[in-house]
């Protein structure tokens, strides 16, 4: 009797129908399941990857109660003559519901291990979230995809149970080759059978050789050749009809999209999340905002708010007279058509694209020009951004090959090209080593001062918040305390609080006993003040700079003091005093003081005991 090859096509045939299947319904389902949130996700994932661990002649069983005569589904499918049950039909669906969760599991796998401020990057820079999967999500998670997808042929190449309990084994139409090989070796046919198992184990090695290849770590060649892939097929696609729409209209409409107000930003929120709350109301202009604050204060929960990346609880967002967000009005723009540039803290670019293509990422869209741009526009501001941050002769490499201040200037000026309304900065400084942050920061400033738009600037850093913005916004525990110029805040704080996040180092609890006069009760001093008590007063303070060593003894606010220890900077000496008598251990002071280096070689050759003048001008009256 001839050797039969119909198990070897019908097998084939079943397999890639059940693959493309399993593979399609994984992905997407893996894209939702990764970004879902909700209390049943558990369950969810639980009914999704059951059949890995249900015997297949179980799954097999439910398929039957599925779509067997006297289902609700058999019974709709026998209205128009469709017959599931014992047809070709079903061997696909048996393979493809075994390999759907290998699939599913993978996937899910490599969308997880994506950095998230990549997709979010991807979205304020105007990306839709169709195009934020096929030109960020799965450039990055291929590997895994493909694995997946490769574990499922291998797992659906081998279906028995489930294929033998809903198709049975009709030769010519529903005998795959695992079949083939049962009922071979129970008729006596071993040869036959031996034929078949060394069939199988060829295909299935052939497939385990390919999973172990993509395991190895030849990331660059082959993230070169899906970027190739990506934008000759993808992005092809993808901007087929917006090219067609770029050549009809006239660029003159382009530069309308330019003519902008003057700047303005209204943001009145309110969000809570996991026991925190945020609660903010501020406006701000064409002069950079600094938002400071402590860890978890609410800064970077802010800027998410605004570029929507997170939804507010309730309020309001208006960004140059455009309604963001509205709870009132159910109004929730996306965060791609916000118009708002995001530089995260760790940069966000996108691995798999080279400078200039990150540079150019949102301009292909026109969500911020009115229509997208022409290819010799998109180069004209790429170059053009390029030259600003100094970066020529670079367009070419890959976000691995630059340093961290290159990465930095990229992110920076990846968030122009898109010209956006509002560019938020999340703490720009904090991966750049020290001798790095001074002339990056300075290129900051430069490349702000023609910025037309809001800026929101976030840091820990004091000092860097001083010289980049001309407003301040001091956040605590998600509530606005303090709000206004910068030297309003650092020199006229009327909140402990405030004075504390600003780095004052000298606090004393204090009363008034007259109208020019308070006590210091910490320091054990009585003060002239000249500016009138606040009603609330309850504290004083000075900061470390402020202090000043005097000569004259006899001058209000001068005290006489005595060096408890130091601590030492490069260019600044702390000098820790105490007041009106001599320490008795090393923690028994009342004062910090800072004086440049220079300062100190003169104070130090003065014999005890020194004299500190407070300056009624420099001190801070606050409430609690």
């Amino acid at each position: 009797m001839a050797f039969e090859l119909e198990p070897l096509w019908i097998s084939l045939k079943t397999v890639l129908s059940a693959t493309l299947i399993a593979s399609c319904l994984g992905i997407v389902v893996a894209r939702k399941m990764a970004s879902y949130q909700g209390k049943a996700k558990g369950l969810i994932d639980g009914l999704l990857t059951l059949p890995l661990v249900l015997p297949p002649t179980v799954v097999g069983f439910f398929l039957l109660l599925v779509f067997g005569k006297n289902s609700w589904i058999g019974k709709l499918l026998s209205l128009v003559e469709i017959n599931v049950i014992f047809s070709w039909t079903a061997t696909v669906i048996a393979a493809t519901v075994v390999a759907f969760p290998l699939m599913y599991k993978t996937a899910l796998g490599a969308f997880k291990q994506i950095d998230q401020n990549l997709l979010y990057a991807a979205r304020t820079l105007g990306a839709s979230e169709g195009t934020v999967f096929w030109r960020v999500t799965l450039p990055l998670a291929w590997q895994g995809v493909l694995a997946g997808t490769i574990l499922a042929f291998a797992r659906a190449l081998g279906e028995f149970g489930a294929t033998l309990m809903i198709a049975g084994n009709i030769p010519g139409k529903t005998q795959t080759i695992p079949l083939a090989i049962f009922f071979a070796a129970e008729g006596g046919k071993m040869e036959q059978a031996l034929i078949w198992v060394l069939v199988i184990v060829g295909i299935s090695l052939a497939v385990v050789v390919t999973l172990n290849y993509l395991s190895e770590e030849r990331l660059e060649v082959r993230d070169k050749r899906w970027k190739k892939f990506n934008f000759k097929w993808g992005s092809k696609l993808i901007f087929k009809l917006t090219a067609i729409l770029r050549e009809e209209l006239p660029s003159v409409l382009e530069k309308k999209q330019h003519i902008r107000p003057s700047p303005s930003l209204e943001m009145d929120i309110l969000k809570k999340n996991h026991g925190f709350t945020l609660e903010v109301d501020f406006k701000a202009d064409k002069n950079p905002l600094g938002l400071l604050g402590s860890s978890g204060s609410g800064k970077s929960m802010t800027l998410r708010c605004l570029a929507g990346l997170e939804t507010p609880t309730a309020g309001r967002i208006v960004l140059n007279g455009r309604v963001l967000f509205d709870s009132k009005k159910g109004i929730n723009l996306p965060s791609c058509q916000r118009r708002i540039g995001f530089l995260f803290q760790n940069y966000a670019l996108f691995p798999h694209m080279s400078v200039a293509e990150n540079i150019a990422f949102g301009l292909h869209y026109g969500r911020y020009a009115g229509l997208p741009l022409s290819k010799v526009e998109r180069r004209r501001r790429v170059a053009d951004k390029i030259a600003l941050v100094q970066l020529q002769g670079l367009e070419n490499r890959y976000p691995h090959q630059l340093s961290g201040g290159q990465q930095q200037r990229v992110a920076l000026a990846r968030a122009l090209a898109i010209e956006p309304e509002a560019l938020l900065l999340d703490e720009p400084f904090s991966a750049l080593d020290t001798y790095l942050r001074s002339w990056i920061e300075k290129q900051l400033i430069d490349t702000l001062s023609t910025y037309p738009g809001i800026t929101l600037f976030v840091t820990h850093n004091l000092e860097e918040a001083y010289r980049v913005c001309k407003n301040l916004l001091v956040l605590s525990a998600g509530r606005v305390i303090a709000f206004g110029p910068k030297a309003d805040i650092f020199e006229r704080s009327a909140r402990l609080s405030v004075a504390q996040l600003t780095q004052c180092k000298n606090f004393s609890r204090a009363q008034a006993i007259s109208p020019t006069q308070i006590e210091a009760s910490d320091w054990g001093c009585t003060l002239r003040i000249i500016e009138p008590i606040p009603s609330q007063f309850t504290y004083v303070g000075i900061r470390a700079h402020h202090i000043v060593f005097t000569d004259n003894s006899q001058q209000e606010n001068s005290f006489p003091a005595w060096l408890v220890q130091t601590s030492e900077t490069p260019h600044r000496m702390t000098l820790y005093l105490k007041l009106n008598s001599p320490p008795t251990h090393a923690n028994d002071y009342h004062l910090q003081a800072e004086v440049y280096k220079e300062k100190w070689a003169l104070i130090k050759e003065h014999s005890f005991q020194w004299y500190v003048y407070l300056d009624p001008l420099r001190l801070l009256l606050m409430s609690l």
